[in-house]
Formats: structure tokens, C-alpha cells, sequence
């Protein structure tokens, strides 16, 4: 298995130092990060539109683009500004994120990944609430290699670093992933992330890579706490430049 040892104690470290709000961005499945990075000199540009699909309370959009930018060694950076929409009004964040794949080995199959997403609020900041979150994860990935269509599963933990002000739940769980061709050009694709807390949810749906235009993702989050108010579709549409 190939590593960049050198580069671990300094980006571990960095990542473990941030104070970030849980939205994971990054080379994802739907939310979930997979052990993939952008390559060097590349950028991908994304962008993912959540509408509650269910229930009887509030209707609420989030609108987050993307960029994720390939700065070489396996490391990606980048940043995220999601906005939520409702009749209550509008609350927008900044989340810049790094990851590192530090592990690859291509003929098994198998990657392994660290990052981290810092979040702040853009507006509506103070009045009591907690402006800034952290999430750190690890994840570690297995391919099937043998023919044409094996799957990918991917696993790991995170963590969740907060001044325990306003997050409700679990701040550490699993990460879970599942992706699975069925054409050279269509997956079937699934994410979850453990916990009731702002970021457990399970995500099924499809992928699929459009010619020359880029890549087009659509699936159904349930929240882990069950309410109905707390599902939501989940679009997603990028590019690779």
C-alpha cells in the first residue's frame, strides 16, 4: 500500500485543530465523503439542491455550491457556502474543508482518507447560538475488482468538536457508503452517517456520469430520528474543469 508519511503528523494535526460545523462536502458519495481527491491542477464544481419532501412543518430549500480544487500528494481542498431557505428566513455558512488520501493501492482495491470541514455562519451570528462547528473523519475503502461492475464499500469515523451550546446528539459515529455500477455510466449509490444529531442521515439513490457535461446525482435522506419533517431530496449536479 503506497502512503505519504511525511505528510501525516502535520495534517492530521491541522485537521484535529478545526472547529467546524458538520456538513460534509469534499468528493462525496451524496453527503459522506469517499476516499477519492480531486487530481492536481483539476477543479470541481458542484452543486446540491435539498427540499423537505415530507411532513407537515416548515418548508425549507438549502442551496450549497461547491468547489473543490486538486492541490496535489492526494490532497484536495475546498469550500462550501450552503444557504437554508424557509419562511423564517435565511441563514447562509462558510465551510472550507480539506482531505488527504494517504493510503492507496489500486490493484487490491483499497484507499484510505483523513479531512475535515470548518463551518461559520455568513449572517444571524450570536444572539446565544454557537457560530462555529467541527467535523473530522477517517475513512477507509474496498473495491471489488473483479469484473467489470464490483461494488465499493466504504467505512470509517468521525467526530464532532463544539462549545456545547446548541449541538443536540451524538458528536462521534460512523460513516458508511455503498456504491454500485450498473453501467458504464449509471450507480446505484448509498450514504449514512450514525447518530440523531444534525448530520445522521441515510441517503439511497442513483448516480450518473453525463458525457462531456459532467455528473448528475439524485436520492431520498432519512433523518435517524424518524420525523417525518426531517426527509429530504437530494439533488446534486457537478463538473469537473
Amino acid at each position: 500500500m503506497k502512503t505519504n508519511a511525511k505528510f501525516l503528523v502535520p495534517v492530521t494535526a491541522v485537521l484535529f485543530a478545526l472547529c467546524a460545523r458538520p456538513v460534509m462536502a469534499q468528493s462525496t458519495i451524496f453527503t459522506v465523503p469517499n476516499t477519492d481527491t480531486v487530481p492536481k491542477g483539476k477543479v470541481d464544481l458542484r452543486f446540491d439542491w435539498l427540499a423537505l419532501a415530507n411532513g407537515d412543518g416548515d418548508r425549507l430549500h438549502t442551496l450549497n455550491p461547491r468547489i473543490v480544487v486538486g492541490v496535489g500528494g492526494n490532497i484536495e481542498i475546498g469550500a462550501n457556502v450552503p444557504t437554508n431557505l424557509s419562511h423564517n428566513g435565511t441563514n447562509a455558512f462558510f465551510q472550507p474543508n480539506i482531505k488527504w488520501k494517504f493510503a492507496s493501492n489500486d490493484a487490491r482495491g483499497l484507499a484510505a482518507a483523513v479531512g475535515g470541514v470548518f463551518v461559520t455562519r455568513v449572517n444571524n451570528r450570536g444572539g446565544g447560538a454557537t457560530d462555529n462547528y467541527g467535523l473530522v473523519y477517517g475513512n477507509f475503502s474496498v473495491r471489488v475488482t473483479s469484473g467489470s461492475f464490483g461494488p465499493r464499500f466504504t467505512a470509517g469515523p468521525y467526530g464532532v468538536v463544539t462549545d456545547g451550546q446548541v449541538w443536540d446528539g451524538p458528536k462521534a459515529g460512523a460513516i458508511l457508503g455503498y456504491e454500485q455500477p450498473i453501467h458504464s455510466r449509471a450507480s446505484i449509490i448509498a450514504d449514512w452517517t450514525s447518530g440523531k444529531n444534525e448530520i445522521g442521515y441515510f441517503t439511497p439513490g442513483m448516480s450518473f456520469r453525463i458525457p462531456v457535461i459532467g455528473s448528475l446525482k439524485g436520492g431520498y435522506s432519512f433523518g435517524n430520528d424518524g420525523h417525518r419533517d426531517n426527509r429530504f431530496l437530494f439533488v446534486s449536479y457537478g463538473i469537473t474543469l
